[in-house]
């Protein structure tokens, strides 16, 4: 689910590190919600770099999946030189 949360923000040549731990379990028929934040931003080798706290809860508000996310917000987007005629 988290994965998915961050390939439908940023193309997936755009994630640095990605790690994710279940915390507990998802019962059938949980509706679950998946949410991240940007809680930091840092450079790395000349790349600016979003470190993204992400979360999969249930209608609950109860907590399964805790993860942790890098970004490089303009990796695999043409450079503007690339995409004029």
């Amino acid at each position: 689910w988290l994965g998915r949360l961050l390939t439908r923000w940023v193309p997936q040549s755009s994630l640095r590190g990605f790690d994710a731990r279940f915390v507990g379990i998802a019962h059938l028929g949980n509706a679950i919600r998946c949410t991240g934040r940007v809680v930091e931003r840092l450079e790395r080798d000349g790349e600016l770099l979003l470190r993204v706290e992400l979360e999969a809860a249930n209608q609950h508000g109860e907590r399964k999946v805790l993860g942790e996310a890098l970004i490089a917000p303009g990796a695999g987007r043409p450079r503007p030189e690339e995409t004029d005629s």
